[in-house]
């Protein structure tokens, strides 16, 4: 006799989650990878190609503007046009231009194909995010979204390791580093052929046939869809900063923004960084606070499960900001606590970036879901890549200490916007029986508890 019919929140892990989960960590491993390369390789490109220092940063913060571009432009057309086609599109291009890079003899055309690359990873971040929430289970989805940064740094450390082994590979060392790319991305393209249409974006869309027949495939006849919905609605950025969304929206913008330019902007340049606080000696202190980040991820994803969102990311911005503000006030002669203040800096920064996965894929309904990601996507990278490129001149300029400080400054703002604006979405049900209301500045709990859950 078949039991009693379960919902998609209501599924327990299956074989079909984690092939999607599979599918979509692929992405972010590739994204950690392709970004995490570029500062090896182009400690080979510089003289090769006799770039000037705006060149340098350019090429480096590429990658980061493609991602601007792409999340804004593939977000928007997922919502209409459906997450299926954009999730395979995406690691095509990906692949083609991560082996065009081997063909570059300019900075240009460099410049060009690192563009590209960027743009289709920006597309794959929204999608592959409102993908796996809409097909995870409620209680799975926290560990599911927030394990995106711990997939992430893996293919940044893998990047690393790749890039030493192939520095001694000759003149076109850098070639074949860069070109790598293709590898792991042709493997999630293949991985990809045959992924079906999200359920719940075919539900929305009023075709419930086509979602009921996805479900009974991979899922199980077992389970059931709501199909109760209104009319499709049309889906824009317009909406994003409507009356009843624009806290969400500014919010969502706004911590991610907050917690990438101190990431980026500092550990792209951490040898640099710790050579001029002293603390370079050997790569002691720079292996300790790579391997606090990997160690950090980890525990991000234990937090994000044990502990409420509002809670894990008020309290550590507010441990952010007040470590990095010790740092930049910190005697150069405690070398012993000045490592230490980073290591606890490190830690809680890593664990507290699961969340750039988990709040903007729960923070809309699917209308709006990949557009609300890509353009929290888009601007924490153009962010990042503004960072990335103004960090040496600010050191050169102001010195370090006032740079850190500026830099404790913004993750201060992120711990104010989270506490007037972040909502509670650890319960929340992807699949709605109404649409609710925005959180709201002064009641930030109330609103998102009357909102019942985002469809």
């Amino acid at each position: 006799m078949p039991g009693t019919p379960l919902t998609l929140d209501e599924l327990p892990i299956g074989r079909f989650h984690i092939k999607i989960a599979a599918l979509t960590f692929g992405a972010h491993f590739t994204d950690g990878y392709i970004l995490g390369l570029v500062g090896i390789a182009l400690t080979l490109i510089t003289p090769h190609m006799d770039l000037s220092p705006f060149w340098q940063g350019l090429v480096a913060a590429s990658a980061l503007f493609g991602l601007f571009i792409g999340s804004l432009f593939f977000g928007w057309l997922s919502d209409r046009l459906g997450r299926q086609k954009i999730f395979l599109l995406s690691f095509g291009l990906i692949t083609l231009a991560s082996v065009a890079q081997f063909f570059a003899d300019t900075p240009t055309q460099l410049f060009v194909c690192r563009l590209l690359l960027g743009i289709a990873l920006g597309g794959d971040f929204c999608v592959g995010h409102a993908m796996l929430a809409e097909f995870s289970p409620k209680r799975h989805r926290g560990v599911l979204l927030g394990s995106f940064s711990v997939i992430w740094t893996f293919g940044y450390v893998a990047a690393t390791l790749v890039g030493s082994w192939m520095t001694g590979w000759g003149d076109d060392a850098w070639r074949w580093m860069l070109a790598s790319s293709a590898v792991p991305a042709a493997l999630v393209l293949v991985g990809r052929i045959g992924t079906p249409e999200s359920p719940r974006w075919l539900v929305h869309h009023g075709r419930i046939d086509e979602a009921r027949a996805i479900v009974r495939k991979h899922l199980g006849p077992n389970v059931r869809l709501d199909d109760e919905i209104g009319e499709p609605e049309h889906a824009g950025f317009g909406q994003l900063f409507s009356r009843l969304y624009l806290t969400r929206t500014l919010f969502n913008c706004l911590f991610f923004v907050c917690i990438v330019m101190p990431y980026f902007a500092i550990y792209t340049f951490l040898p640099v960084i710790l050579n001029t606080m002293g603390l370079a000696e050997g790569l002691g202190t720079e292996i300790l606070l790579n391997g606090l980040l990997v160690l950090g991820v980890l525990i991000g994803i234990l937090c994000t499960v044990k502990f409420s969102r509002r809670g894990f990311l008020i309290n550590s911005f507010l441990i952010l900001a007040a470590a990095l503000f010790l740092l930049a006030a910190m005697p150069g002669s405690l070398a012993w606590a000045t490592v230490a203040l980073f290591g606890v800096f490190t830690l809680v920064l890593s664990a507290v970036s699961n969340l750039v996965g988990v709040y903007p894929a729960e923070s809309f309904p699917t209308e709006l879901r990949a557009s609300g990601i890509g353009l929290a996507t888009a601007c924490s990278r153009l962010s990042s890549g503004l960072s990335t490129f103004l960090l040496p001149m600010s050191v050169a300029g102001l010195g370090l200490m006032p740079t850190m400080a500026m830099l404790a400054g913004i993750l201060l703002l992120g711990a104010i916007v989270s506490i007037a604006w972040v909502p509670e979405t650890k319960a929340l049900s992807l699949t709605a029986a109404g649409r609710g209301e925005a959180a709201g500045a002064a009641e930030p709990l109330a609103g998102c508890k009357a909102a019942a859950s985002v469809r």
